[in-house]
């Protein structure tokens, strides 16, 4: 069989599927406005125009890709599954081009989804969230919430927080909080009727709240430090909780001792509502890191949202 030359391969015709790049543009734009009306003011195009692109592409890939009625436009099954595989690759597209064309970068636009551990919720992602969305209104934040070791990647994530120690080696880290400790903590109440523990061996006698990985359902052991070296101790009490909220309040209540990053607890602190014990033992953390995929460090709403946070990590360290 005759191989193809280049000059022939140049002249086949492109799929059907080349034909539907400019209305998958539209098509994303629908889906992050939830509205033609909306799509078409972003666009500059009349509302019958975005009717009629959706309508062509939805013929191309042959299956539903929004469910509209009279009040609302949302995404079919299908139509979420093409949103999340195709929102990045068309966003570092429009990039390049503009790039190519020696236009400023295209601007950060649609939702930036983030999977992050409830910690990051008292530290520094409100005011990070708050920074990026403050400059690039067209761009939106969807925030998990969720303490499970997740695969950014294969549930369609755009980017995670959490501890370094938690992150994969693969990805890029950006650090987005100061180092912090973790501290043990404990009511007036417990103290008073169970003492204070004076090393970390003492735990075993004391009634502790422990935190249950909702990836592995085990007990997390609690990380202490003694002569520099790095002590885990298996603690035991009489309530288990996946949520830290509920260690702090736990604790608050009497049940029993809690081992919390230190800013979780600091109003409890500084009320007297609850006393640190075991402080000499005590580990500080790097702190929280932004990750993603290297292949993802391109996007735009991403690379904003990186600068974002860098640009906070410096002028929080030259305070």
């Amino acid at each position: 069989m005759k191989a193809h030359t280049r000059d022939e391969a140049s002249k086949r015709p492109l799929p059907i599927y080349a034909g539907s790049l400019a209305a998958l543009t539209v098509f994303l734009t629908v889906a992050e406005r939830k509205s033609f009306r909306a799509a078409a003011a972003v666009l500059g195009v009349s509302p019958s125009a975005v009717s009629q692109a959706i309508s062509r592409l939805e013929r191309d890939v042959g299956t539903a890709l929004l469910v509209r009625t009279t009040r609302s436009v949302n995404v079919t099954e299908a139509g979420a599954r093409l949103a999340e595989r195709a929102g990045g690759a068309v966003s570092v597209a429009l990039g390049a081009i503009a790039e190519a064309a020696g236009e400023e970068a295209t601007p950060p636009w649609g939702p930036l989804r983030l999977n992050v551990p409830h910690l990051a919720c008292r530290a520094a992602l409100p005011a990070l969230v708050a920074a990026f969305t403050r400059a690039h209104p067209a761009a939106r934040v969807e925030i998990r919430v969720d303490d499970r070791n997740v695969d950014i990647v294969r549930e369609g994530f755009d980017a995670g927080i959490r501890l370094r120690e938690a992150v994969e080696r693969d990805m890029v880290t950006v650090r987005i909080s100061p180092p912090f400790r973790f501290v043990v903590v404990g009511s007036k109440r417990y103290l008073a009727k169970r003492g204070r523990p004076k090393h970390p061996r003492d735990l075993v006698e004391h009634d502790c709240v422990v935190w249950r990985s909702p990836t592995t359902n085990e007990v997390w052991r609690w990380e202490l430090e003694h002569r520099g070296k790095m002590l885990e101790v298996a603690v035991d009490g009489p309530v288990s909780t996946n949520d830290e909220d509920m260690l702090v309040a736990a604790a608050r209540e009497g049940l029993g001792l809690a081992y919390v990053a230190e800013h979780a607890v600091q109003a409890d602190l500084a009320a007297r509502g609850l006393e640190a014990v075991l402080e000499p033992f005590c580990p500080e953390v790097p702190g929280l890191f932004l990750y993603y995929p290297r292949a993802a460090r391109n996007v735009p709403k991403l690379a904003a949202f990186v600068a974002c946070a860098r640009e906070l990590q410096r002028a929080g360290a030259s305070r």
